[in-house]
């Protein structure tokens, strides 16, 4: 078992640093800026792929921005101004592709993050992020090749791109790791 454990996460790491490599930063620094620029963040997305969009906005409010959860009842209605982050991982997960339509007639800013940039519901985006990694269903040819089941590749690789991400705004921001700890909740 030894032996196919290390085989295992050799694997995985050389397939996350393939990924890594294929990551435009074009399309981050432009994520970055928009982040930077909206009046309120609303964040969407299901499964594994919508728990790695949860901890990102869970992030970015701790960056200091008005961040709402989608499916939370006490989310606001979005306008002009507001920015919908959508992870979408296939490009055309059905109800996620309804609520961005919605979404987009409010005239509120969107982003998608997604492994397949050319369907449906990227062509709705102001902005898609383009996560180059298998992916549930994809069908894009320049995503890396994973041996793991379904979407994990892509999943996995949110939690750690966005945390990156989050890095490189903290930075880009002025914002110090103190400043983001204040914002935690604190009646754990």
């Amino acid at each position: 078992m030894k032996e196919y454990y290390e085989k295992l996460y050799q694997t995985l790491l050389k397939e996350h640093e393939k990924v890594f490599e294929a990551q435009s930063l074009e399309e981050i620094d432009a994520l970055m800026e928009t982040v930077g620029e909206a009046k309120r963040i609303f964040v969407m997305g299901v499964g594994r792929e919508g728990i790695a969009a949860r901890s990102f906005a869970m992030r970015l409010m701790h960056l200091g921005k008005e961040v709402h959860w989608i499916w939370d009842d006490t989310t606001p209605g979005m306008g002009k101004g507001d920015l919908f982050i959508v992870v979408n991982g296939s490009g055309r997960i059905g109800h996620i592709h309804y609520v961005t339509e919605q979404a987009k007639a409010t005239g509120a800013k969107l982003l998608v993050v997604t492994g397949g940039p050319k369907e449906k519901t990227p062509a709705l985006a102001d902005l898609v992020l383009f996560v180059p990694a298998s992916v549930f269903n994809g069908t894009d040819k320049r995503a890396v090749p994973s041996i793991q089941p379904m979407g994990n590749l892509f999943e996995q690789h949110l939690f750690l791109l966005f945390d990156i991400i989050v890095m490189m705004l903290e930075k880009k921001l002025c914002i110090s790791h103190e400043e983001m700890e204040g914002r935690h909740r604190n009646i754990e």
